[in-house]
């Protein structure tokens, strides 16, 4: 088997040549070859709107979807979801016939137990590029069956990768829409998010667990009810000590932000939990404004009265 390498594609190439990529994705060609015809038109979209604008126009999401059928090989399966994944980044024309020929029912079936890690993580990330700014992917994954199946992939003891990828699907389902908020409530899905913020997960896990969190607390008393049950403020404010990611620090900013906005029990459990101090740190180390202004607006929530500073005398 070849090494499969993934990066750049620096090379545009003609609809003759996508085409024929595409033509061996046909049901008469082998498992490799579709193996290899599917790796191959991944590797050419990456990054290259040009060569993605091809392989649509040669029909190429309709046979990838048709990849996705139960009996094909995992191999083939991960590199058909992973071009699906690349296809959709940034293209609203690609997203919609992905959706129009099958592909969001089939890709959620592929998040189903059974399947490799490799597999469930390519399809969990096709999924979030498929609802990034798309109202109607959103609503056709929760449709589909997909909220309960994305939350199921965080389940403690999973792939990290996987668990990453699930994360920020579960993000982007979420936003502009309150009944995927729900939903993600009604599955377990805030507990479980809340569960990967302990310093056993992963840094890249933590920080989507929590853009997650940061999404579904959005004027969602429910959900940030169910934050703060789950023990949410204190990992929370703990994600705030210094050496975090920006992106990190920004997120659990977020839901802080909301939290503190809404409910009184909520500003006593970030309070109690030294939230304050972690805010104020966030203000002395931050390199943003961005982190500035959120940071500011979490402790004008918290009522926090800046301590008085020794004045040295002149």
């Amino acid at each position: 088997m070849a090494t499969l390498l993934k990066g750049d594609s620096q090379d545009s190439i003609a609809c003759g040549g996508a085409a024929a990529l595409v033509g061996l994705l046909a049901p008469s060609w082998t498992d490799a070859v579709h193996e290899q015809a599917a790796a191959a038109l991944w590797n050419l979209c990456v990054k290259n709107s040009q060569n993605r604008d091809s392989v649509r126009e040669c029909g190429g999401v309709v046979a990838l979807v048709t990849l996705l059928a139960p009996g094909e090989t995992g191999a083939v399966l991960e590199q058909a979801a992973g071009a699906l994944c690349c296809l959709c980044v940034d293209s609203v024309q690609d997203k919609g016939s992905v959706r129009e020929c099958g592909g969001v029912a089939a890709l959620v079936a592929l998040l189903a137990p059974g399947g490799s890690a490799a597999v469930r993580e390519r399809a969990a990330a096709a999924l979030r590029n498929l609802c990034s700014d798309n109202a109607q992917n959103r609503d056709g994954v929760r449709e589909c069956g997909g909220v309960a199946a994305l939350v199921a992939l965080l389940a403690p003891g999973g792939s990290a990768a996987v668990q990453e990828q699930a994360a920020a699907a579960l993000r982007n389902l979420c936003c502009d829409n309150a009944q995927n908020r729900d939903g993600v409530r009604e599955c377990g899905g805030v507990a479980a998010l809340v569960a990967l913020l302990a310093p056993g997960s992963s840094a890249f896990v933590r920080e989507q667990a929590t853009a997650a969190l940061c999404i579904l607390c959005y004027e969602n008393t429910k959900n940030m009810d169910c934050v703060r049950w789950c023990g949410g403020v204190a990992a929370l404010v703990g994600l705030l000590a210094p050496g975090g990611s920006a992106a990190m620090h920004r997120s659990a900013t977020g839901v802080l932000i909301h939290m503190t906005s809404d409910s009184g029990q909520s500003r006593e459990a970030v309070r109690a939990c030294g939230g304050a101090a972690a805010l104020e740190g966030v203000l002395a180390c931050a390199s943003s404004a961005a982190a500035h202004e959120w940071a500011a607006a979490a402790l004008r929530n918290l009522g926090y009265v800046q301590r008085d500073v020794k004045q040295e005398p002149h």
